[in-house]
C-alpha cells in the first residue's frame, strides 16, 4: 500500500455487533435528526453505511475549513466519499431483557452526526444505545430537514459569527439550542419507550417500536459530546431537570470530550447538578477553560478531569483514522499518539465513568485507574495545570 491514505474506520472491540439507523422526526427545523448506534444481531452480507452520507456535507466541510467549495468539496468526495462505517446499516436490533442505557451524543462545531462513528460504535459494542444528534443551530457544517411536500428538503448551512456580533453571545444562543435539542431527543426516546407511534420521516427499514421497554433503559441516561458538543452535554445536565415538568429527571452524568467551555455563561456553572468526566486532548485546552472545569470538580468530587497525551483536538473525531496528508492538512487531524490507542483510552474511561454513575452491571470498573489519570499516555487534569501547582 505504501503511501496510500487509509480509509478504514476501526472495528468496535466490544462483545456486541453494532447496527445503526437514521431517525428524523418532524417536517421543520424544530424537529430532530439523529443517527442511532445500537447492539444488533449478526446479519450475513450486512450493508455498511457511507461515512459521509451526502455530497452536500463535503461542501459544508469545505465552508467550515474556509476552503473553496469549487475544489475542496469534490476533493473531499473523491478522497473520503467511499469510506464506510463498519456497522450494520438498519441491522436487526438485539433484544435485551434489561434494556440498553442511552447516551445522547452532541457533535462539535462544523461536524455532523456521522463524524464520531468510531467512539459511538465502540460504546454501542459494549451494550449502550448511542443517539448522535445532528444539530440545527447552524453549527453543523451542513444539515437538512425533509419538508412536508413529497421529496422536499431544506438545507441549513454552517454559519460563522456575523460581523460586528460578539462571539460569546452568538455561540451562547447556539449552545442553549443544542442543549434543548438533547433534551428533546430524550423526550423522543421516552415516547418510543412508552409505545407511542413515532413517524420516522426518512422511512428507514428499521422499526422504532423495537426500542420500547425493555429495548432502551431510560433509568440509565447520560449525555456526551466533543468540543462545542462537550459544553452542550454540560449544559444539558442543567436544562434537563428544568424541562422535566411531569417527567423524572433522567440524565445522570455527562462525558465531555475536549469541551470548549467558552460559550457557557458563568452563572450556570454553579447550577450543574451532576458529575462530569472531562477527557481533554493535550493541545487544545486553555487555562481559562480548564479553570471552568475545575470549578465544577471543586463542587462535585465525582467530576473528573483527565488529559490524553500526544493527542490533538481532532484526535477524538473519526478524522484521526483517515490518514491522508490532505485531510491532516485541512483538519489538523493527527497527534503523535496512535489513534487506536487514543480511542481505547477515551472509550474505556467513558465506560468506567458510566458504570459508576449509571449503575451498570458490567466490569468496566477494571478501567477505573483512567478516571484518576493513571496509565500510559494519560495524566490527571491538564499538563499546564499540574506544572503550575
Amino acid at each position: 500500500m505504501g503511501g496510500t491514505p487509509s480509509l478504514a474506520l476501526p472495528l468496535a472491540k466490544g462483545p456486541h455487533e453494532v447496527g445503526c439507523t437514521d431517525v428524523m422526526v418532524g417536517h421543520t427545523r424544530q424537529g430532530l435528526f439523529l443517527r442511532l448506534f445500537y447492539p444488533c444481531l449478526p446479519r450475513a452480507g450486512a450493508e455498511r453505511p457511507l461515512w459521509i452520507p451526502r455530497y452536500e456535507y463535503c461542501g459544508g466541510l469545505a465552508d467550515f475549513a474556509q476552503r473553496s467549495r469549487r475544489w475542496c468539496a469534490p476533493l473531499l468526495s473523491v478522497t473520503l466519499g467511499s469510506c464506510r462505517v463498519p456497522v450494520s446499516w438498519n441491522g436487526p436490533f438485539k433484544p435485551s431483557s434489561s434494556g440498553y442505557p442511552l447516551i445522547i451524543f452532541s457533535h462539535g462545531l462544523g461536524a455532523f452526526r456521522t463524524l464520531y462513528s468510531s467512539v459511538c460504535s465502540e460504546l454501542a459494542s459494549w451494550g449502550l444505545a448511542v443517539a448522535a444528534l445532528e444539530h440545527r443551530d447552524r453549527s453543523a457544517s451542513a444539515t437538512y430537514f425533509c419538508t412536508a411536500e413529497a421529496g422536499g428538503e431544506e438545507w441549513i448551512p454552517y454559519q460563522r459569527v456575523p460581523q460586528g456580533q460578539k462571539e460569546f453571545y452568538f455561540r451562547n444562543k447556539q449552545v442553549h439550542q443544542r442543549a434543548e435539542e438533547c433534551v428533546r431527543a430524550l423526550r423522543l426516546f421516552e415516547d418510543i419507550s412508552s409505545g407511542k407511534s413515532v413517524l420516522n420521516v426518512l422511512h428507514q427499514d428499521f422499526d422504532l417500536s423495537v426500542l420500547k421497554v425493555p429495548g432502551i433503559d431510560l433509568t440509565k441516561v447520560a449525555v456526551m459530546g466533543h468540543s462545542f458538543g462537550g459544553v452542550t452535554a454540560v449544559l444539558a445536565l442543567v436544562k434537563e431537570p428544568s424541562f422535566s415538568a411531569g417527567h423524572p429527571s433522567r440524565c445522570r452524568c455527562a462525558v465531555a470530550l475536549d469541551a470548549w467551555m467558552f460559550p457557557l455563561e458563568n452563572a450556570l456553572y454553579p447550577e450543574v447538578p451532576k458529575p462530569v468526566l472531562f477527557i481533554n486532548t493535550e493541545k487544545f485546552q486553555t487555562p481559562e477553560s480548564v479553570a471552568k472545569m475545575k470549578r465544577l470538580s471543586s463542587r462535585n468530587s465525582q467530576t473528573k478531569i483527565i488529559t490524553i497525551l500526544g493527542s490533538v483536538h481532532q484526535s477524538q473525531t473519526d478524522f484521526t483514522f483517515l490518514t491522508g496528508k490532505l485531510i491532516s492538512r485541512i483538519f489538523g487531524a493527527r497527534g503523535t499518539l496512535d489513534p487506536y490507542k487514543g480511542l481505547d483510552i477515551t472509550s474505556r474511561a467513558a465506560l468506567a465513568f458510566l458504570q459508576k454513575h449509571l449503575d451498570l452491571e458490567e466490569d468496566f470498573d477494571r478501567w477505573d485507574n483512567l478516571l484518576e489519570g493513571i496509565g500510559n499516555a494519560v495524566v490527571p487534569e491538564a499538563p499546564f495545570c499540574r506544572s503550575s501547582l
